[in-house]
């Protein structure tokens, strides 16, 4: 079924109502907001999410998921009898009965932004001459809550264009986590707050209708999300530093734990998409010595994010992934190499504790079990409970498929 982007809905003018730029009490809907949560909540109803572990610079399977005998590193036992990892990620390891790992990737792009884009968005760059959606922004449309006082698109660190689908899926991207969302306390009273915004929207609204620019609807949305934001008391769920102690050394104190941290507490606030982003795996030197480094980086914090999703009830409706762009070529991982490597998938009610696809003794071609871009898209999609044959209208009235024909799921992991 088709469906446009280009109304506004119901919902959405009573969010805009919450936000004060159509004169409404916004304390009365947001009561109401947290009404209908609890009433959800007491009924058993779960949505799903999903958060992605993003390995800038392409990761060597050959030093994490993948190791080769002759390796470089040694590979170690994990909870699951026959699987084995890096020895460098051995709180992971113990987290393996979580985890499905698909060693069959083979992506055919090796350069580093049209790579990113393509495993963000399903298609090459410049396909169909068109700016396709990452996919928290897919995740954001078609699960996300247009009325929901958070962003339904989190980024920490980073991410790439939310294409045709517009500023309205677009992410709120978060520089540092220990530091949440910056300036969102507001310089003056929040009815004076919502009179200046009333009319800041107005004059965008008014630019908006006679040119139909999308930087003004960029900046339209922007201040809408950012005045919701700041009357509702789910914006705690960015202040990591509310967490135990104990659970803080958990994830540790470096930038991509305390963003697994903040992860964490967004999905359980009710955001469907969270991405958190380390760079560094462009290993042209060799995967050796940064490697071992990065992966005492994402250890963890990776395992414990695992461990409190599941303690908390929340494991089976999120899915949690981690990849890069590509993988590295085989033996010391020093040049791109999409032709062969390795994603893992945790969670998301998929059958985990095993190993999908096989490369050969060398790590250098897929022997079984190829997974494409348009294969894994299509796998992500159904686990999260999206159609991937779907088609979106976008503005410009052109129906857009959410994953590229001939797509195939990788069955294994589905019951």
């Amino acid at each position: 079924m088709l469906r446009s982007r280009d109304t506004l809905t119901r919902r959405e003018a009573l969010k805009l109502s919450a936000a004060g730029v159509l004169g409404a009490s916004v304390s009365g809907w947001f009561d109401t907001l947290a009404s209908h949560a609890a009433d959800a909540a007491a009924q058993g109803v779960k949505h799903k999410s999903c958060i992605l572990l993003w390995m800038n610079g392409g990761p060597a399977q050959s030093h994490t998921f993948d190791l080769k005998e002759g390796g470089e590193y040694k590979a170690i036992d994990t909870s699951v009898p026959g699987i084995k990892i890096s020895e460098n990620l051995p709180k992971v390891a113990q987290q393996m009965q979580h985890c499905s790992i698909l060693r069959g990737m083979s992506t055919g792009e090796g350069s580093h932004g049209r790579a990113r884009y393509l495993m963000h968005t399903g298609y090459r760059q410049g396909f169909g001459g068109v700016s396709y959606p990452t996919l928290g922004s897919i995740v954001s449309a078609e699960l996300g809550d247009p009325d929901f006082e958070l962003p339904n698109f989190v980024s920490v660190g980073g991410t790439v264009s939310s294409g045709y689908l517009g500023p309205r899926y677009s992410a709120l991207v978060v520089n540092d986590p220990s530091r949440g969302v910056e300036n969102l306390k507001p310089a003056t009273e929040l009815a004076e707050l919502d009179e200046r915004a009333k009319l800041l929207d107005e004059f965008n609204q008014q630019l908006l209708d006679r040119f139909q620019a999308n930087p003004i609807e960029a900046q339209q949305k922007g201040y809408q999300r950012a005045v919701a934001l700041m009357h509702s008391a789910k914006a705690k769920a960015f202040e990591i530093d509310q967490e135990p102690a104990s659970v803080k050394s958990a994830y540790g104190s470096g930038r991509f734990g305390q963003g697994c941290l903040l992860a964490r507490r967004l999905v359980e606030t009710g955001v469907p998409f969270v991405e958190v982003s380390l760079g560094g795996w462009d290993t042209h030197g060799g995967a050796a010595a940064p490697v071992k480094r990065l992966s005492e980086q994402i250890d963890a914090p990776w395992a414990a994010l695992l461990s409190d999703l599941k303690a908390r009830g929340l494991l089976d409706t999120t899915l949690v992934i981690w990849m890069g762009e590509f993988g590295r070529s085989p033996g010391k991982g020093t040049n791109h190499y999409p032709r062969a490597w390795s994603t893992v998938l945790c969670g998301g009610g998929l059958k985990t504790g095993q190993v999908i696809g096989r490369t050969d003794k060398a790590g250098g071609s897929v022997e079984d079990g190829k997974v494409g871009v348009a294969d894994f898209m299509a796998t992500v999609c159904k686990a999260l409970g999206i159609d991937p044959e779907k088609q979106i209208v976008s503005k410009s009235n052109r129906p857009f498929r959410i994953v590229d024909k001939g797509a195939k799921i990788v069955n294994g992991l589905f019951a």
